[in-house]
């Protein structure tokens, strides 16, 4: 039985290929909660079940950071791109063609 997110044969590819491929469609599952409670949250009038919305996406985004860590350390360059990025002031996309450009 295939899964989506392989997109050569599975039988060639390594436990840490499958391992990544998992991580990277949990990333995206995690991405996607994190968007439909946006909306809920967004429309919901009730104020408890808002609070509920809210705590249940922190928990998502929790989940999120770890994946979006875990992959980070398998994919160095990645991590270096990012820091080049991420938590700075400024013009975001100035900032990741110069983090693309001096990655290793």
């Amino acid at each position: 039985m295939g899964f989506d997110q392989y997109h050569e044969p599975v039988r060639d590819l390594s436990e840490e290929t499958k391992t990544f491929a998992r991580m990277i469609a949990s990333l995206g599952e995690e991405a996607e909660a994190i968007n439909w409670y946006e909306q809920r949250m967004s429309v919901e009038k009730n104020k408890t079940a808002k609070a509920i919305m809210q705590n249940a996406q922190k928990e998502e985004f929790k989940h999120f950071g770890m994946d979006l860590e875990f992959l980070l350390r398998q994919k160095p360059v990645w991590k270096e791109i990012l820091q080049g990025i991420l938590f700075k002031e400024g013009n975001i996309v100035e900032h990741g063609e110069d983090a693309e450009e001096s990655a290793d």
